[in-house]
This record gives structure tokens, sequence and C-alpha cells, in this order.
């Protein structure tokens, strides 16, 4: 399949997205009501569906994991080495650095889906189920370094919760019942389109007053380093292509839309985080099908 071919559908969906939010009056509640039914009842069927039927073998998929992981470590310690060389005002450099490392799981689902069918989904959904710990950690350490609450928030995270019970249930070796595999499936695949239509609604780019040099390395990292590193990995372990074109594509992902609400939470700076996540997005059209030419 033609790159631009695979990519279109989804990006049109966020487009359409920046559209209906402009066009219509429905308010914000409307939003934030919908994104609360994404996050909490449709993307978890999705995960929970593709990784109860996921054929998990470490041998196989460890390396996988592993290059996921160590790209994504790598991106968080980048963040922290240019700290001291960008000065901003407080709590701003703080705000934005989860956003060169988090990542959009709606993208990501979406893209590997039309990429790779259900095999790719079930790979995706094994490294969003690593990937979403290490980083919402990082993220929440970033913004308070003594906070308590790490654990607490984890532990009640529905996506881990999702991804967690669904590997669980694919190591019992239990076929998913075909009326529960049905309803999954159509909760799912309503997730998808939601979630992408929502990241439009949810693009914002005003709020940058300063921070441009900072702005600039946390959007190198996201989009290009971190690719960058899990492109070299793969090709040095000897990934086999598909392994290598999912773990590229989870690496090039622009950053979570919930980065914003993280950052507001804990007495961030809300703006400029919104501003991050809008950038990345919109440079991530370029990037990600430049990264895909690589490995496909």
């Amino acid at each position: 399949m033609h790159i631009g071919t695979l990519l279109l559908p989804d990006f049109s969906l966020i487009l359409l997205g920046v559209i209906i939010y402009r066009i219509t009056d429905w308010g914000d509640a409307f939003w934030a009501g919908m994104e609360k039914m994404v996050y909490y009842l449709l993307f978890p069927a999705l995960l929970f569906y593709s990784t109860a039927r996921l054929q998990l073998h470490l041998e196989t998929t460890g390396q996988l994991l592993q290059v996921g992981v160590l790209a994504l470590l790598a991106g968080i310690a980048l963040t922290w080495i240019g700290k001291p060389f960008i000065k901003v005002g407080p709590m701003i450099y703080e705000s934005g650095m989860q956003t060169a490392f988090r990542f959009n799981s709606y993208i990501a689902l979406a893209i590997a889906s039309r990429l790779a069918g259900e095999e790719g989904v079930g790979l995706m959904a094994l490294l969003l189920g690593f990937g979403v710990p290490i980083c919402n950690m990082a993220a929440v350490h970033a913004l308070a370094h003594k906070s308590g609450n790490v654990l607490t928030e984890l532990r009640k995270n529905p996506l881990l919760i999702a991804t967690g019970t669904g590997l669980l249930y694919s190591l019992s070796g239990l076929p998913v019942p075909e009326v529960a595999g049905a309803v999954l499936s159509r909760l799912g695949s309503a997730s998808i389109a939601l979630g992408l239509l929502m990241v439009g609604a949810g693009l914002r780019l005003s709020g940058l007053r300063e921070g441009k040099l900072m702005a600039l390395y946390f959007t190198a990292i996201k989009l290009m380093a971190i690719p960058a590193v899990a492109y070299v990995l793969g090709r040095w372990i000897g990934l086999p292509p598909l392994q290598l074109q999912i773990v590229v594509l989870f690496c090039s992902l622009p950053t979570a839309s919930s980065c914003y609400i993280l950052a507001a939470r804990m007495g961030g700076n809300g703006p400029i985080t919104a501003f991050l996540i809008s950038l990345g997005t919109l440079v991530s059209a370029v990037t990600i099908p430049f990264w895909l030419s690589l490995v496909t």
C-alpha cells in the first residue's frame, strides 16, 4: 500500500475534527464527555480485544519490546539532558517534557490497523502496554519529583488495565467468545474514528509566548530522535520486517493529547503544552511518511 494512501484516511479524520470543532457550537463539555467515553470504554475494549487474541511469544516479540522501550528511554534521557541549556520560565520546561516521549495511541492503532491488520494492531497494543507506564511515570516525575500518586494513577489507568487483562487472557489460551468478540470489535472500531476526530478538535496553535527553542527541541526528539534510535536498533538486532515497521511507527507518533490534561492537573503550563501537542501532530504528517518509507 502506498504510504500516502495508508495515512490519508487517518489524517483526514483529524482534519475533519478540526472543521467540526470550528463550525459547531457543541461546546467543550460535549468533547470532554466524548473523550471520557473513548478513554474509559471504547479504547480499552480495543486494547483488550487486540491483546487477548495475540499469540504472545517472548522469543519472537521480546526484541520488539526491547527496541521500543530503549528508544523511549533515550527520548526521556534527552529531555533531561537539554534542561540545563534551555532557559524558560518556571514549570514551562517541565510541562513540555512529556510531549517529547509520550505517544498518541489513537493514531498508533489506526495506522497499525491499515498497515498490517489484526497482527499489526496486536503488536502495537503490546508496545502500548509497555510504553504507557514508562511514559506516565516519567511525565509525572517531571512535573512533581516527589509525587506519591504515581503508582495509584497507574493502577487506575484504563489502558494499562485493558492491556494487562488482555495479555493474561491471551496467556490462558482461551478463545474469545464469538458474541463478546463482536461487541469488543465494534467498540474498538468506534474508538479509532472518534479518537482521531478528537485529536483534530483539540488542536491549538496559540499559547507559545516563550520557549521557541524548547518547542523545536522537544518536537525534534519526539519525531526524529526516538524513531531514529528505534530504526538503528531494529536494523542492528535484525527485527523481522513487520516488527521493524510497527516499532518505528510506534516511535514516530506525535505526542498524546492527554499531555495537556496532566500538565493542567499538576499545576503546569497548559497553553504551551497544548501548542506543543498541536505542533507535533501537524509536523508528524510529514515525518511519519518519511520513517515508514524507510521500513516499507
